[in-house]
């Protein structure tokens, strides 16, 4: 098979991104985990397909994990989605809808920058008791995420830590992503991530950085919005609005999607 692709990348986390629109491209899984490999393929940290939406929406989102597996949502992965699929639809689009597992959600095109409207957060547990790490909290913001607070954010060993949690008996068997939190001032943090999947540290997660922003405005009333430094260098920003009995709504995530090249693979 001849594969036409873009890659993009949104604050470092990195993407595949196919149209699929007429449902002709199946890939397995393992030519999944190839195409994203860094060494034998493009290299990615996952892979996104456009394909047509089953409801109302303007289009569908797949996402996969660089292990070939699907996931539920990507917030970094939905930001170069968006953008790529208003390229895809031509015009002046300045948002799209689209269907995710986790729920139908917008994209709204600011520039090089784009700011997607989240799902509603669910299966929060704060303070929950990990035996070997401590007190871990716990949030699905489109995907499971574990959140935890350290004071020296670069000295974390990341891959240790992250596994020790991803792998965990209280996430089994479908395991979380992990992410390592440092406060830098009341509505600014700096985050790493262990994503599971990846089954390493990215440069940066979309969900995973909005699990961060609410777990730290639970514990500390810190005001939307929220400024979050990523391992990629880039800051983007969380906003919410905080509901009655620890929940949010109209929760938004915005920060840059980025082109990096065009190309063809043969698969």
């Amino acid at each position: 098979m001849i594969l036409d692709f873009t890659k993009m990348n949104g604050a470092g986390n990195d993407f595949v991104i196919i149209d699929n629109r007429g449902l002709d491209k199946s890939l397995k899984k393992d030519q999944i985990a190839r195409l994203c490999d860094r060494h034998r393929g493009i290299g990615a940290d996952g892979l996104l397909a456009v394909e047509p939406a089953e409801g109302k929406a303007d289009v569908k989102f797949r996402y996969y994990n660089s292990d070939g597996g699907e996931a539920e949502m990507c917030g970094n992965g939905a930001r170069c989605f968006g953008r790529y699929t208003a390229r895809l639809l031509g015009g002046d689009l300045k948002s799209l809808t689209f269907e995710t597992i986790a729920g139908t959600l917008r994209a709204e095109l600011i520039g090089n920058e784009v700011c997607i409207d989240m799902s509603d957060p669910v299966d929060l547990t704060m303070e929950a008791l990990v035996e070997g790490v401590g007190s871990v909290h716990n949030i699905n913001t489109g995907v499971p995420h574990a959140v935890v607070f350290v004071e020296e954010l670069e000295n974390c060993d990341i891959i240790k830590n992250g596994a020790a949690i991803r792998y965990h008996d209280l996430y089994a068997p479908n395991g979380t992503n992990v992410n390592f939190v440092s406060i830098i001032e009341s509505q600014h943090l700096a985050v790493r991530t262990y994503e599971r999947g990846v089954e390493g540290e990215t440069l940066a997660c979309g969900t995973g950085i909005t699990a961060c922003a609410l777990i730290h405005h639970l514990q500390t009333s810190a005001p939307s919005p929220i400024q979050i430094d990523v391992r990629g260098g880039e800051t983007l920003s969380i906003a919410f609005e905080p509901g009655p009995d620890r929940s949010f709504s109209k929760v938004t995530l915005t920060g840059p999607a980025d082109f990096v090249f065009d190309g063809v693979i043969t698969i």
